[in-house]
């Protein structure tokens, strides 16, 4: 599947929009260049033909010493002279179209934005989806244990490398830190989605997004682990439907263990 980079998706379209800027300064000295190539062989044409047909021929040797098919007409002393320097113009424009154009749109971050534009299309068409924040420990477990339950799933990692191995998995990954900008959640479709699910391990972390994601979509479903019952209290207060506490599944696991040890004896 593929990635949303979150913060290359800025800095993509902006190079992107510079290279249009810049092709469109190209495009417009060449149309300068057209234009005084022809006034100035319209003027210097001393033969009998006219005006307009003096134009049309200027408009023509323009056109071939700018596309460069060099299908010209024949030129006086003075005329030469005159194509001479603009053809040291054409030069010019052509290095300054290189210089600035070639490199922007294979750079990575046009490639990421691209990437984005495609990952736009596919995640705005998602509804019904578990959001999982993170792909490590835990959240990279639940997001198996989803997946294998036939739900389909979006994870949110900051880690590029993280991110990177989600996405080579099968996962449609967001990548961005969640708790920096309310943009890499709504980016998730959490508006669309049946449930978040945050289990960073860091329960300060864990508050931050539960209020982030209640003040964006006060309907959702948001599942959080906490390490303790003091957490479990502060994020039901922050607006988490259901708070899964380590301490007590820890507990809870230990005693079953020795239930079957006990029955086996």
């Amino acid at each position: 599947m593929g990635i949303y980079r979150f913060v290359e998706h800025r800095e993509g379209e902006r190079r992107l929009r510079d290279w249009r800027h810049r092709g469109l300064r190209v495009v417009g000295l060449l149309g300068a260049i057209i234009a005084i190539c022809t006034a100035g062989l319209t003027l210097l044409d001393n033969s009998d033909q006219p005006f307009w047909h003096k134009v049309l021929i200027g408009l023509w040797n323009a056109v071939n010493l700018v596309t460069t098919l060099g299908d010209f007409s024949s030129f006086d002393e003075r005329q030469k002279l005159f194509m001479l320097g603009v053809m040291l113009g054409v030069m010019i424009t052509g290095a300054y179209a290189v210089s600035t154009l070639t490199g922007i749109l294979s750079s990575p971050e046009v490639a990421a934005y691209r990437e984005n534009r495609q990952m736009e299309r596919t995640l705005k068409n998602l509804s019904g989806h578990a959001v999982v924040l993170g792909f490590v420990g835990t959240s990279g477990s639940l997001a198996d244990q989803l997946r294998r339950a036939g739900h389909a799933v979006v994870i949110i990692e900051r880690d590029p490398a993280r991110a990177a191995l989600a996405a080579e998995q099968g996962y449609l990954v967001v990548e961005g830190d969640a708790a920096q900008s309310d943009g890499v959640l709504a980016g998730a479709r959490i508006d669309s989605a049946s449930a978040l699910f945050v289990a960073t391990g860091d329960d300060n972390r864990n508050l931050a997004l539960t209020l982030m994601a209640r003040s964006l979509q006060p309907a959702l479903r948001i599942v959080v682990t906490a390490t303790d019952q003091r957490w479990g209290e502060m994020l039901t207060r922050a607006g988490a439907s259901e708070v899964v506490i380590a301490d007590r599944l820890l507990a809870q696991a230990m005693l079953a263990h020795l239930d079957r040890a006990s029955a086996k004896a």
